[in-house]
């Protein structure tokens, strides 16, 4: 029997691109919602796959999503929280901020969708000892916030380049944009975070073993931008360190991912949108099913029940 692996997508609206790039009009909440959605699901359908869509709960809450968002949960797919308005500086809350935050993400996912969330990611990878606390009073099962990478600086550095119209006040909210250099030496295999008499899975994003350079698909697709075999070589050794390792991934699509500078004009400063969408995701295809070949691919909560009776290393909330 082949190990269980998951594959999750973060369900960014074009808004929260926006807001988190600086630019002006997205509180206007412009949304793409209405093509990534079919699009994803369509694609997910046609190779039988069931993920995880962390949802933001400001989409939810929004009566022109809902129709979207509904579709999603009536696929079949589970429906993890995102975050109610989507804010990579998220460790910055305070706990009252924070369960007002969840509590309203809650809310509008189960009105929309009827389902009621157990699992956790947060915008930009932001998590901290107090999000962790608040995420064990509410009854979450597992995170998955953590990326194990050396480079986060260097793309956060790219980020501020693309951004230069950004205000020193809106840097400082983005100093740790994508996490930090040390980040890198956490590990790539899940782990149980004890919070106080609690406990919660943690299920990193999967990066290269040893080198933890990104290996998610939106890399994967810029790598592409430059050579396919490139980044169809990549991958295929990716998988391979995973094996050797007997690391399950936990792998990750974002809308971009699905979608192209004709989409999205405000994006087209995203890597890979001068990709046609097509290519895009007959590429994704490719690379799934090579992923395939090694592992059965499950959403994320399917994923934490797996690991909920494993003797996985225990880490302390300090």
């Amino acid at each position: 029997m082949k190990p269980i692996a998951s594959l999750s997508l973060d369900l960014d609206n074009k808004w929260s691109y926006m807001k988190t790039h600086g630019d002006a009009g997205w509180e206007s909440f412009p949304s793409y919602l209405d093509v990534i959605v079919p699009r994803s699901l369509a694609f997910l359908k046609e190779r039988n796959l069931k993920i995880t869509y962390f949802v933001v709960g400001q989409d939810a809450a929004r009566a022109e999503n809902s129709d979207a968002i509904r579709q999603i949960s009536d696929a079949k797919h589970e429906i993890g929280n995102h975050s109610f308005n989507h804010e990579p500086w998220l460790h910055l809350y305070s706990k009252e901020q924070l369960v007002e935050e969840f509590e309203k993400t809650e809310n509008a996912l189960e009105n929309v969708t009827g389902q009621r969330t157990i699992g956790f990611r947060g915008p930009g990878y932001s998590l901290s000892p107090t999000v962790l606390e608040v995420l064990a009073e509410r009854g979450y099962r597992y995170d998955c916030s953590t990326l194990p990478t050396y480079i986060a600086p260097l793309a956060r550095a790219y980020y501020f380049f693309k951004s230069p119209e950004m205000s020193e006040e809106e840097r400082e909210k983005r100093k740790k944009l994508f996490g930090k250099f040390s980040d890198g030496f956490q590990s790539l295999k899940p782990y149980k975070w004890q919070i106080g008499e609690k406990s919660l899975i943690e299920i990193p994003v999967t990066t290269l073993p040893v080198f933890k350079t990104p290996i998610h698909f939106s890399y994967l697709l810029y790598l592409a931008t430059f050579s396919e075999i490139t980044a169809k070589t990549y991958f295929k050794t990716a998988l391979r360190f995973c094996v050797l390792s007997k690391l399950a991934p936990s792998l990750l699509l974002h809308p971009l991912d699905f979608l192209d500078g004709t989409d999205a004009a405000e994006l087209k400063f995203f890597p890979a949108m001068n990709l046609p969408a097509e290519k895009k995701m007959e590429l994704i295809g490719e690379f799934l099913a090579d992923f395939g070949k090694h592992y059965q691919l499950e959403n994320v909560r399917t994923h934490a029940d797996h690991l909920q009776d494993k003797n996985l290393p225990i880490r302390q909330n300090n």
